[in-house]
């Protein structure tokens, strides 16, 4: 500090990152305590609010008072303590053991003040510094006599690999998803969820598809609130019967491919729900425009997380849920997602997305390739071609393909049979699942879903829907 650098200062005045002091160490633990919790400040003593310099009789001994006052924090504070002229120059730099205390008291700065923190401050400010897990704390609205039912456990326990012999508690407490004080913590609420705002009234995902490129005419809007698992699915499904789908025939065999790569897609989507901040009161919005994919998710970045390190580093918000969902291979490799959503994209042939981070959100936006003229294209059994019925119609190829063969009763190993998918859990995420909700398909035995016997056929709505698409059948 010089006394250019000192004037500049006084003539700014006190402030976010400056203090005046007008004599001795007297409050002074207060004040590197606020700045060391911050982002650091210069605390000038010798010098009156009004920036009148008052000066310091002896600099030696109130340095050494300054030194031990910052030694005496909890953990220690690092200042650098200067003589300008008349004044000393107390600067605190950022500090990286956070929170820091004073007389077991926890101070903060708000604006030009140093204030002591209360009880609900102190532990805002231990979420925003990633110093408590929120995903690791109890959810009290989760009761384990009442939530955990067999059928919830069942699909967790298939797709977390769980033995079939070992008990729910026993496996839910090995995992972590159940705290030492035998309450289910929220990661586990959330993955363990039947409707999961029954647990984070704002933790369900809203679509929208709206018509062209701004959020004006609205076309299809629908809201997923299962287990963040199923939601990952249902969302990725939903995204893909929204968006152009190519197909090649290749001698007898038939290869879909999206406009956007669907592991990019299911990438984003995992992203969106396994770091986005479960305590804001937004949900993760997913915009589908005539021009792009939007993937919304609140929060910002976790703390120790900067936007250049995107794609480099990675640093959860949420550990334990996200360390559940590497285990359920929801994710593919942990820390490498917007790595891989890009090398996806370019091996897709389409540009990378463009990530946008600010305070409380991320979005990751996908441009969609457009066909010639905005049209859409007819291929031929040669070369690539986009679907006209699956566009115009919001359903996928194989959800069309189902349709037109559901005039009579089948069960579900027809249908997987006859889409060529060999993963049923997929194919009802993906295909069979949205066609019951959205009311095209109805099953035979409506009050024993699960049965063995059950059977799909259409609804009445679909029908003039069938006899459509017949109608269009190039």
């Amino acid at each position: 500090m010089n006394e250019k650098a000192l004037s500049n200062l006084i003539a700014l005045g006190e402030g976010f990152t400056t203090e005046f002091k007008r004599s001795g160490a007297s409050g002074l633990g207060r004040e590197i305590c606020a700045f060391a919790n911050a982002t650091g400040g210069v605390i000038v003593i010798g010098m009156g609010d009004d920036g009148e310099v008052c000066g310091v009789p002896d600099h030696n001994r109130v340095k050494s008072e300054v030194q031990s006052i910052a030694r005496s924090a909890e953990p220690a504070i690092a200042v650098e303590i200067e003589s300008v002229d008349e004044v000393l120059c107390v600067t605190v730099p950022v500090q990286y053991s956070k929170p820091y205390s004073f007389g077991g008291k926890f101070f903060i700065r708000e604006g030009a003040n140093s204030q002591q923190m209360s009880r609900e401050e102190i532990r805002e400010f231990f979420y925003k510094e990633g110093l408590i897990r929120f995903d690791e704390t109890a959810c009290d609205k989760f009761s384990l006599e009442r939530d955990l039912d067999k059928e919830n456990w069942s699909l967790f326990q298939r797709r977390a690999n769980i033995p079939a012999d070992m008990e729910p508690a026993t496996a839910l407490r090995n995992l972590h998803l159940i705290g030492e004080d035998g309450r289910m913590t929220h990661a586990g609420a959330w993955l363990l969820a039947r409707d999961i705002r029954k647990f984070n009234i704002s933790a369900h995902v809203s679509c929208g598809l709206f018509m062209g490129t701004v959020k004006a005419r609205i076309l299809d809007r629908r809201d997923f609130h299962r287990d963040v698992y199923s939601m990952i699915d249902d969302v990725v499904a939903w995204i893909l019967s929204k968006i152009n789908v190519e197909y090649i025939i290749k001698h007898v065999k038939r290869e879909e491919r999206p406009e956007l790569p669907e592991e990019a897609i299911r990438e984003a989507v995992v992203n969106a729900l396994a770091h986005r901040d479960y305590r804001s009161t937004a949900n993760v919005q997913i915009y589908v425009f005539k021009d792009r994919l939007e993937v919304v998710s609140p929060g910002g970045l976790p703390a120790g997380m900067t936007e250049a390190a995107l794609g480099i580093k990675s640093i959860p918000r949420n550990p334990l849920l996200f360390g559940i969902l590497h285990r359920m291979e929801a994710v593919e490799q942990i820390g490498s997602g917007i790595r891989r959503i890009r090398e996806l994209c370019r091996e897709h042939g389409v540009a990378e997305p463009v990530i946008e981070v600010s305070e409380h959100w991320v979005t990751t936006t996908f441009p969609r390739p457009t066909a010639q003229d905005g049209d859409q294209v007819k291929g031929t059994q040669s070369g690539p071609s986009r679907d006209p019925v699956g566009t115009q119609s919001g359903l996928s190829l194989d959800q069309v393909k189902i349709l037109r063969n559901c005039l009579f009763e089948k069960g579900i190993s027809e249908l997987v049979t006859l889409v060529g998918r060999s993963n049923r859990t997929k194919f009802r995420n993906q295909v069979l699942n949205p066609l019951l909700e959205a009311g095209w398909l109805e099953r035979t035995m409506p009050d024993k879903p699960t049965s063995s016997k059950q059977k799909y056929r259409l609804t009445e709505r679909s029908r003039s829907l069938v006899a459509e698409l017949e109608q269009e059948r190039p």
